[in-house]
């Protein structure tokens, strides 16, 4: 292989070609590391700088396949320092490379700033597409797919994870979220609570790795098949879009969200709050918070 530039399949070398100037979003495995792309391969070789998340999760995919790249880190934590430095290598002629440490990059990571950057610098960006987890999971769920929004990760606290979930609640799109394992139960208790017991929820987790597990039912049967469960891996969660005709604030979510937002403010601010976020009358909302405040 020229200079060290290419990558190994089954045992056979095969040279990359050179790249044109530019930042590449390269997409890569969410866990199998057989599903990168021919041409993901190529750049990833190829490539003058590959910046990644984690040196150390993407030396194991450069391993596999025997390609010399050393990477350097960019992610939340450093991006003001390194940014600038891939821009300038941009600038310079160089071929910039942009992982993630699982899936397509700008999805739940820093990556956006790095190509926004490069955007306005009017440098070029070339997409190099592959795996996703939300794709991989709603390819499987059996959830409406024509149709679907991308939430990221859930609010970390209780009172906010709820007061986002009451909010989405009457969604006509399929909703797709990352949630970490340990905050799993509790999330999909609040969604059978504020969504409804019997509203459609898949839940996919360590999706094409060797205990991946993709499970589908009503919301409190997903509540239930995981609340005594150990749980590891990463986490997508799917809901099902509200059923045509329901109406947007129903009583039971409206209750839902004024409780969650009487745990951290007084009743004439929440008051105000959800009526923002209903387009409720005030006056209702602040009598109903009144009332359930005596009930507590």
């Amino acid at each position: 292989m020229s200079g060290g530039r290419g990558f190994i399949i089954g045992g056979h070398e095969i040279s990359a070609p050179p790249l044109d100037p530019g930042l590449y979003v390269v997409a890569t495995p969410i866990g199998n590391l057989g599903d990168i792309t021919i041409r993901a391969l190529e750049t990833l070789a190829a490539c003058d700088v590959l910046a990644c998340e984690d040196t150390r999760v993407t030396r194991r995919l450069l391993d596999r396949y025997g390609i010399r790249a050393k990477p350097v880190a960019y992610h939340e934590h450093n991006a003001d320092v390194a940014g600038p430095k891939l821009v300038e290598a941009l600038e310079t002629g160089k071929t910039v490379a942009l992982v993630s440490d699982a899936g397509t990059p700008l999805v739940s990571d820093p990556g956006f700033r790095l190509v926004r950057t490069a955007r306005d610098a009017g440098l070029r960006v070339i997409p190099i597409p592959g795996p996703s987890a939300t794709l991989t999971a709603l390819s499987a769920a059996g959830l409406p797919s024509d149709d679907f929004r991308f939430i990221g990760f859930l609010p970390a606290k209780d009172t906010a994870r709820r007061t986002r979930l009451s909010e989405l609640a009457h969604e006509s799109s399929t909703l797709i979220a990352f949630e970490s394992p340990n905050r799993l139960q509790a999330a999909l208790a609040s969604i059978a609570e504020i969504f409804g017991p019997d509203r459609i929820v898949s839940v996919g987790r360590e999706l094409t790795k060797r205990f991946e597990t993709i499970r589908t039912g009503t919301a409190s049967q997903i509540a239930e098949r995981f609340e005594s469960e150990t749980i590891k891996g990463e986490i997508v969660i799917l809901i099902a879009p509200a059923p045509e005709g329901e109406t947007r604030w129903t009583p039971e979510s409206t209750d839902a969200l004024l409780r969650d937002l009487l745990q951290s403010m007084s009743v004439s601010k929440a008051a105000r709050e959800a009526a923002q976020t209903t387009g409720l009358p005030k006056s209702d909302l602040y009598a109903r918070l009144l009332a359930l405040k005596d009930e507590n």
